[in-house]
């Protein structure tokens, strides 16, 4: 490993889980035809979205037992409390993050693993199975390029550009309220990408921006906003404070992810 970036026992082992839960997703996306069948809250789920969690929840359970681990598939577990973990740490899983995009199979869907510590996130690891991709950071090391058998290759986000930046918005969720509030841009070109690829795209200097104002979950963000933050960027809320993590109903305020302005 490159001594410049020595990341830390959590981060290696969640990259380790994702290109793991990654092998079992594409054995799904292989076939003809991916069935799903839809949550409460009408989004869809798929059987690559339960076996995945299965293995990244039960891979961190086993190395890291006192650390608690809050999925999106198991949160309900989670919501009738604040959390209140040991030294206020814990994960955020999304164990795959764009299922509807994994069920049109345009490459856009991500594993997301991210480590909460004081209710910000410390540690993230994003990984697109479908590209062979993955994006870590972690707090106070960098952020990082380090694909499954590729060396690694330290990213940071950009300075924003004179001629205007670049917008990452979401491919299937561009509300009425993202689209008022590019417009103070006059000068940008506009990229769209579904799941976390928009972090990525900041942290790795292709994109400036990321407006969310319609509903995410804080497993949606939390391995992306450690990503965006290690690599020299932020992620704020509107009104400019901080995004926190680990309220009881895991429900993510608004927020604008920035590149270094």
């Amino acid at each position: 490993m490159n001594s410049v970036m020595e990341f830390s026992p959590y981060l290696i082992e969640a990259r380790r889980l994702a290109f793991l839960a990654g092998l079992e997703i594409m054995r799904f996306y292989s076939r003809e035809r991916i069935a799903f069948k839809e949550k409460i809250d009408k989004s869809p789920i798929t059987q690559a979205d339960e076996a995945a969690d299965q293995i990244i929840v039960s891979g961190l359970k086993s190395s890291f037992p006192n650390i608690d681990v809050v999925s999106e598939e198991d949160s309900d577990r989670h919501t009738a409390k604040s959390i209140d973990y040991n030294e206020n740490i814990f994960w955020l899983v999304d164990p795959l993050d764009g299922t509807k995009e994994f069920i049109e199979k345009n490459g856009d869907f991500t594993v997301n693993i991210g480590l909460i510590k004081n209710n910000s996130p410390i540690a993230g690891v994003i990984y697109l199975p479908a590209r062979g991709e993955c994006y870590v950071g972690e707090s106070n090391i960098g952020a990082a390029s380090w694909p499954r058998n590729g060396k690694i290759e330290k990213i940071h986000a950009r300075k924003f550009p004179k001629t205007g930046p670049t917008i990452a918005v979401s491919r299937s969720h561009l509300d009425a309220n993202t689209k008022q509030w590019i417009k103070k841009y006059k000068n940008k070109n506009i990229v769209r990408a579904g799941s976390a690829l928009k972090f990525t795209l900041l942290a790795s200097g292709k994109a400036d921006i990321y407006p969310r104002f319609s509903r995410t979950m804080e497993w949606d963000t939390a391995a992306g906003h450690a990503i965006v933050e290690s690599s020299g960027g932020s992620v704020r809320q509107p009104n400019g404070h901080p995004l926190l993590y680990g309220k009881p109903s895991f429900i993510n305020n608004d927020f604008i992810a920035f590149g270094i302005r």
